[in-house]
């Protein structure tokens, strides 16, 4: 059976119900974003997701930097029309290919970025351009304008944002339709929805995609202790994986596994499918077949209102699970 197709939002996009987030898949310069990556195994598991219909793949020019866009390449060779290609820019890199980390989205960065890009996905289109965050220095007509003329030269198909707010959604909505927002959204965090990001988005035909859809590795139920974590694993730094927090969310895990206990399958799939049944999209992020398996295994799970209801009262919206990055990176979410 292959996984169900829906439409991202009402510009015409259609993807899959779950896409396959490709950030892990390199390292971050000297830092592991997820433990070690494998190559080999990477490409074979992007592989093995277009197999069972999972066809749409996330990734940005920040992540290695470029490293992973060269990656997904390698994968995607010789049936690049097979694939739905998602990456992102805003993050600024320079001559050396350093990040600056600035967001820059002004007019002249937009059109240099999508040339990096294309070149190291090694194709002439990108089906879905994001920005990354939002450059708080430069108006959001800028930067949706200078997208909304790569949209008229062919080179992206659609217009995304990422971590942004309804105001911003809304003045960039009228510059040029936006297709899909992607923010964090989990079980562990659901900021869009006390914000009201989600309710825009319904009500302006916006699709929405959720990044870190297992919390950034809780719901795997892998993590029980900090030293579960390499050393240089950076969820090392962020505060929910901090002592004030970190017992408290356990035990919310734990409660989530038993219900997914009840119904056969792994806690993972429960907040995979919690997700789905909302209508959203995850990319879970994953580098191995058997864990891309699973979560799209996902996909086929029906929830009934009663089940929703019981796993939201497990974690209410307004659980404070701690924030997801440090303050730093708190600071450029719009």
């Amino acid at each position: 059976m292959e996984i169900k197709k829906i439409k991202l939002g009402n510009q015409g996009l259609v993807v899959p119900a779950m896409g396959l987030g490709c950030m892990g898949m390199t390292g971050f310069g000297d830092m592991d974003m997820y433990g070690k990556a494998d190559e080999k195994e990477a490409i074979a598991t992007i592989h093995r997701s277009l197999e069972l219909g999972g066809n749409f793949l996330d990734t940005a020019d920040l992540y290695g930097p470029l490293k992973n866009e060269q990656l997904v390449a390698k994968a995607i060779e010789n049936h690049r029309n097979d694939y739905i290609i998602a990456t992102k820019f805003g993050w600024e890199i320079d001559d050396q290919n350093e990040v600056t980390w600035k967001i820059n989205g002004k007019k002249e960065y937009v059109k240099k970025a999508v040339e990096r890009s294309l070149k190291n996905l090694k194709t002439d289109y990108i089906d879905l351009y994001y920005l990354h965050r939002l450059d708080k220095d430069t108006p959001i007509e800028e930067t949706v304008e200078a997208m909304s003329d790569l949209v008229k030269e062919g080179k992206i198909g659609y217009i995304g944002l990422s971590e942004v707010s309804s105001e911003t959604i809304k003045r960039a909505h009228v510059i040029h339709p936006v297709t899909a927002v992607q923010s964090e959204y989990s079980l562990f965090e659901r900021t869009v929805e006390e914000r009201g990001i989600l309710q825009t988005l319904n009500e302006m035909e916006i699709g929405f995609v959720a990044y870190s859809p297992l919390g950034r590795g809780f719901l795997s139920g892998q993590i029980r202790g900090i030293d579960d974590l390499p050393q240089d694993d950076f969820r090392r730094s962020i505060p929910r994986f901090q002592e004030a927090y970190f017992h408290k969310n356990i035990e919310l895990v734990e409660a989530i596994e038993a219900m997914a206990a009840e119904k056969n399958i792994t806690s993972t799939q429960l907040g995979l499918a919690w997700i789905i049944n909302k209508g959203i999209i995850p990319i879970p992020g994953t580098k191995r077949r058997q864990y891309l398996e699973q979560n799209i295994a996902a996909s086929f799970i029906q929830l009934s209102e009663t089940d929703l209801q019981k796993l939201e009262s497990i974690i209410p919206l307004g659980t404070d699970t701690g924030n997801a990055y440090d303050e730093f990176s708190m600071g450029l979410i719009d």
